[in-house]
């Protein structure tokens, strides 16, 4: 997902996405051109820039975090890094009634059947930290046998024919767009909690493997 928008006053006032795949180096840069430009002619004035912070894609966290302090140094504006998880659970918590003693565990896809997860009540407090799991039919029955666990994120799908537990549900559509980044950002914003705009990294919760292309091991390969 490749997203930007821009929040005045606890609205929505643009937003602009594209959902055709890794496309970040090419669209983030203009996206967010579009999106400072109509700040500028709605005489909007800008005080922070909120960024995904992870977990994810180190290709499109390493591109929205540069990004992002590009701006805040251009403009002399805060950073606030916002949780990947957290990020996705908004939708769910405007469209949905949840139980009471709901529990949330959006999931990012990692491949194979791992995933980046973790688990927040409806408040979004943490009962679990995020990590990358590798699921099977036990995975969540610590929190599953006690309380309605609500699943959901790209990487929950693959989970569907895997937890079988009577109080696992499966949400679909929600997905980390940066118009639901608002509320969240602007609560860390009058929280006081920003980021250092020098030092801040995402966090990728593993670290980065180097691959060659497929087009480059056909060339290798070519050549001997």
């Amino acid at each position: 997902m490749c997203s930007v928008a821009l929040s005045d006053s606890g609205q929505v006032v643009f937003h602009k996405e594209d959902t055709g795949g890794p496309n970040h180096a090419r669209l983030l840069a203009p996206f967010c051109d579009e999106a400072v430009s109509f700040a500028d002619s709605h005489a909007i004035p800008l005080d922070a820039v909120a960024v995904s912070k992870g977990p994810g894609s180190y290709t499109g966290l390493r591109i929205g975090v540069s990004t992002a302090k590009g701006i805040c140094y251009a403009r002399g504006l805060k950073l606030i890094g916002v949780d990947t998880l957290k990020l996705l659970c908004v939708p769910l918590l405007l469209a949905e009634e949840l139980p009471d003693d709901a529990l949330l565990c959006p999931m990012i896809d990692a491949r194979r059947m791992e995933v980046y997860s973790a688990i927040f009540d409806r408040a979004l407090r943490t009962v679990r930290d995020v990590q990358a799991d590798i699921v099977c039919d036990e995975t969540y029955n610590e929190w599953l046998d006690s309380h309605p666990v609500y699943f959901f994120g790209n990487g929950a799908d693959k989970c569907r024919n895997t937890l079988r537990h009577p109080n696992a549900h499966f949400i679909s559509g929600c997905e980390p767009l940066a118009k639901h980044m608002m509320p969240l950002a602007e609560m860390a914003l009058l929280r006081g909690q920003t980021e250092n705009v020098a030092y801040f990294e995402p966090f990728y919760l593993k670290p980065f493997e180097a691959k060659p292309s497929k087009d480059l091991l056909k060339q290798v390969q070519a050549n001997h």
